[in-house]
């Protein structure tokens, strides 16, 4: 017997283990270094490399090999990957020289350093575990952080320095240097907190002190021997970290770089310029600064400013060969490239990032008229041009030296696909080792309603359309900056299975989702209930006249995990007419625990009186529709108390309701048996609550 969807779903951690990813290009284009695991169930990622002459792949490092410990991870570590949602172990990320000759990474807080020329690896001594190691752009060095202090070590042995030395050390508990705080890592796409100079001489580093950000306890119930995990955590209203900037030389200089804006959202450090981009609490506000490094003093660059909110759009700042400014920005109606100050690409494609710059070259990614289409484009001597192929997908890239590495989803293709090509001329293609779902692909893309919201709707592999009315399952995500309806296969994955037991599935992207241009967007500000509850009735009411023959608008359950838990959980509180049950899984049920920068994005400050439309708890008397809720205990990012003060206002209003708390378990829900048994109480669930007892599936 085949093995089951959900067990493997949840083996193959959602069939993410054995596809390439992290891609890097030598300067030259002469090799591309890369990470995969061996196999689609085999949790250790090992580094590889790819030469683009021969098209042969090379296994530089497997970490099987050097005898380390995958459990024994720092825990300035796992909240990094827990804040990068990663699902893998072994050499989850790596840094290289700009030449692209050596690698550092850190395996079980151990620093490896190695020859990619010749594959040779060693450990080197440190004072302690090892966070976010990068090499300097020269190679010479590598920086990381240990116990909150950042270090520096020379990698051709230098007097003295054979276990690196301490640029900046914390002057108290809640001090780090070269970290990323909370919000940079969870909201704002930065996972990084230190920058070297193109010369290899200087960093620019972070400090972050966090003793202003109130602490929150994260306990175990099912281990009450064990002490709470104390957390500082920024809730919306409250103070964050402090964060400021220093430049800080080999030599042991330390220079001050002050800004006087609430946010540090990026800098770059390259050949033309060390800039830095900040933000104001409010969000209304971003600036972009050259530093001049020897005296730490800024001078404005550009500032963007919104009456709702500015976009943070990961891959810029960068420049051209001549300095020229790379820069994305909402103008006449979209989120355009610009060059200079003059915007390159329409208002009508909308520019998701900027993923290289080289030369005079930029390589972007951006939706058209589709947001459920992401295409490649190119942009160079003042046009643009599309790089990805015309079949409608989701496509990423890399370039450099005459290299193109273009990634593709599509939804007539399993998987992802990574092709190869040399100044025009295919090389190959990287292999990816992901197992096949099993699945048959039921997946039709509409555009639904008055808002023509991009929308899902995928049938049992079975069905035969017209034959029977089947109950619906709203599968949304629905929130901001966070898309469901993509046209790649693996988008609906989950999806699928849940139709093949006998539901007819809509995924609907209301308000707020990426990819139709910033009003779109902006039209959540002050309310996140409202308008996307309401794109989830038009979306399923404009299915059902599509499909008449094929909903049964009478059993409509809805499921969501974080923004799509609130969404359920909002859904049968506030709908009931509509949505007859709920899953909500580690959904957010008052946004004043969530933290600063995103609840302030959307509602800005508690005190300006826009919390309470969106909280679920003054509709906890109106419950009279079955809800699920499910939580992870030890979820730092939407924590416990989430789902536990909602269950406790349902109970004073005397409304029935389930809980199912997940000892351990965090907002990702990592574990093969939790996730793998979630699918099928979730399906139960449904079932019962919809009053469907015939077998479906």
């Amino acid at each position: 017997m085949s093995e089951s969807f959900p067990r493997l779903h949840a083996r193959t951690r959602r069939f993410t283990l054995g596809v390439p990813r992290g891609f890097t290009i030598a300067p030259d284009g002469s090799r591309i270094l890369f990470l995969r695991t061996k196999g689609g169930s085999d949790a250790v990622t090992c580094l590889w490399e790819f030469d683009v002459a021969s098209g042969r792949e090379r296994l530089v490092v497997d970490p099987r090999t050097l005898d380390a410990d995958e459990e024994n991870l720092p825990p300035e570590e796992r909240a990094r990957r827990e804040r990068s949602r990663e699902q893998a172990g072994g050499i989850v990320g790596y840094s290289t020289d700009s030449a692209v000759t050596t690698a550092a990474f850190a395996l079980s807080g151990a620093l490896y350093v190695a020859d990619l020329r010749t594959g040779d690896t060693r450990r080197l001594a440190t004072p302690g575990p090892v966070i976010d190691p990068r090499l300097s752009p020269t190679g010479g060095h590598v920086g990381y952080v240990t116990g909150g202090a950042f270090h520096v070590q020379d990698l051709d042995g230098g007097p003295g320095d054979g276990a690196g030395r301490a640029l900046a050390t914390p002057e108290a508990p809640e001090v780090t240097y070269g970290l990323a705080e909370f919000v940079a890592a969870e909201e704002m796409g930065r996972m990084r907190g230190y920058w070297w100079s193109s010369s290899g001489d200087a960093v620019l580093v972070e400090r972050a002190d966090e003793s202003p950000v109130r602490t929150w306890f994260i306990a175990d119930p099912a281990n009450p021997d064990r002490p709470a995990t104390e957390q500082r955590y920024p809730a919306a209203g409250t103070p964050n970290a402090v964060v400021e900037l220093f430049v800080l030389g080999l030599d042991g200089s330390r220079v001050p770089v002050p800004f006087t804006d609430e946010y540090l959202v990026t800098a770059r450090w390259d050949a033309h310029d060390l800039v830095i981009v900040t933000m104001s609490r409010d969000q209304r506000s971003m600036s972009l600064f050259r530093v001049d490094p020897a005296t730490g003093a800024t001078a404005l660059v550009r500032r963007d400013t919104d009456d709702a909110w500015v976009e943070v759009v990961t891959g810029v700042p960068g420049h051209l060969s001549d300095g020229t400014l790379v820069w994305v920005a909402d103008a006449d109606g979209g989120r355009r490239l610009i060059i200079g100050d003059a915007p390159v690409t329409p208002p009508t494609l909308q520019v998701r990032d900027v993923l290289d710059v080289e030369g005079d070259a930029v390589l972007f990614r951006a939706s058209g008229g589709d947001p459920a289409e992401i295409a490649l484009w190119a942009y160079r001597d003042g046009g643009i041009t599309l790089v990805s192929p015309a079949e409608s997908g989701v496509y990423n890239g890399r370039t450099a030296g005459g290299t193109l590495l273009v990634t593709a989803q599509t939804l007539g293709s399993e998987g992802t696909t990574v092709q190869v090509s040399h100044h025009g001329a295919p090389r190959g293609h990287i292999s990816s080792h992901a197992e096949r779902p099993g699945l048959d692909l039921r997946v039709s893309l509409i555009r639904a309603g008055e808002r023509e919201l991009s929308t899902a709707v995928i049938l049992p592999s079975g069905h035969v359309p017209g034959s029977a009315r089947l109950p619906v399952l709203m599968d949304p995500y629905g929130g901001p900056h966070a898309q469901r309806v993509l046209a790649a296969s693996g988008a609906f994955l989950t999806s699928q299975w849940f139709a093949d037991q006998g539901f007819a599935v809509v995924v609907a992207d209301g308000r707020g989702t990426p990819g139709r241009g910033p009003a779109f967007e902006r039209a959540i500000l002050h309310d996140l209930a409202t308008p996307v509850l309401e794109d989830q009735v038009d979306a399923l009411h404009a299915v059902a006249a599509q499909y008449p023959d094929d909903l049964d608008l009478s059993r409509v359950g809805i499921r969501g995990w974080s923004f799509g838990g609130y969404l359920a959980a909002l859904a049968v509180l506030r709908r009931p007419d509509v949505f007859h049950a709920a899953v909500a899984g580690a959904p957010v049920t008052d946004w004043r625990l969530y933290d600063t920068c995103y609840t302030e994005r959307y509602l800005g400050h508690p005190d300006e009186g826009h919390y309470d439309a969106s909280s679920l708890f003054g509709d906890a008397g109106k419950l009279d529709r079955p809800l699920l809720l499910i939580h992870g205990l030890a979820d730092d990012n939407v924590v416990a108390a989430h789902t536990l003060r909602l269950s406790s206002a349902l109970l004073a209003e005397g409304r029935q309701h389930s809980v199912l708390p997940l000892s351990g378990v965090t907002h990702m829900t990592p574990q093969e048996v939790v996730a793998e048994n979630l699918l099928l109480l979730q399906v139960d669930f449904l079932k019962r609550s919809l009053g469907i007892t015939e077998d479906l599936g």
